[in-house]
């Protein structure tokens, strides 16, 4: 697609949400991350002139051109370019929708596991009632791993990044990045509809696409090196982990029916 001058209908072809022009807030160069004080220029009659970054010599966000569906595809592909367009250069408020929608999606996994291993023999009523119970449990205890990931990260980049960066950097941004990369998630409920043979090989592929995502996001949100990435990520799972043990030993200890968590399967 042609970056010079192009016409635009104000229907948004492009991401939902992307800036108009010139606005007091400042944009990001999706190729070398620098500030920037617009996306494009509107000319009259809808002619649209993208804005070139003034440090590198490319479009400053090429990616107000795309439609959505390839916008979503270079970001499955885990591209940096389109991550720093949709955290930089859109507006997305559905952080708090989508992390409870993925909460419940692995509530769901973990309720369904429970019921497949378990054997009762009491009547319908109560059963209902033990399910129910069960699902709402499932909900509270993936609440806690997924904080515990977040805060192994947020502890981690706390300690390692020098005073002058912890001053620039924005966590919250941060936490609404990883919130959005967790997106892979959705992807248990149709490995689960559609069970078979590979079905724990699956959850493990999303589990490893989610931590990719992950990273990347946060790469993307720091503007930091691989190293401290994936370090990060390293120590939000140590801390998840240590969650994930907690509550087993805890189930343990209560004698409940509830012998297995198989949490390492996501």
């Amino acid at each position: 697609m042609g970056t010079g001058g192009l016409r635009a209908t104000r229907s948004g072809k492009g991401a939902e949400g992307t800036a108009t022009v010139a606005s007091p807030c400042l944009y990001r160069c999706i190729e070398c991350n620098r500030e920037a004080q617009e996306l494009y220029r509107d000319y009259s009659h809808g002619v649209l002139k993208i804005t070139i970054c003034k440090s590198c010599q490319k479009p400053v966000d090429k990616y107000i051109e795309y439609d959505p569906v390839i916008i979503l595809i270079n970001a499955i592909l885990c591209k940096a370019q389109a991550y720093r367009h949709i955290l930089f250069n859109t507006k997305i408020n559905i952080h708090g929708k989508l992390c409870m929608f993925c909460l419940l999606c692995e509530a769901y996994l973990r309720w369904w596991q429970l019921q497949d291993s378990s054997q009762n023999t009491a009547p319908d009523d109560l059963i209902r009632y033990a399910k129910e119970w069960d699902f709402y449990r499932m909900f509270v205890i993936a609440a806690f791993e997924q904080a515990a990931f977040f805060a192994g990260i947020f502890a981690f980049l706390w300690v390692e990044l020098p005073m002058t960066a912890k001053k620039k950097t924005n966590f919250i941004l941060l936490l609404k990045a990883l919130l959005l990369s967790s997106y892979g998630k959705l992807l248990l409920i149709p490995a689960v509809i559609w069970e078979h043979d590979y079905t724990p090989l699956c959850l493990r592929l999303i589990k490893v696409f989610v931590l990719t995502s992950n990273f990347q996001a946060i790469r993307v949100t720091l503007n930091t090196n691989r190293r401290l990435s994936l370090l990060a990520v390293l120590s939000g799972l140590l801390l998840e982990s240590i969650m994930v043990y907690f509550f087993q030993r805890m189930e343990w200890d209560v004698g409940s029916d509830c012998t297995l968590y198989k949490s390492q399967d996501f």
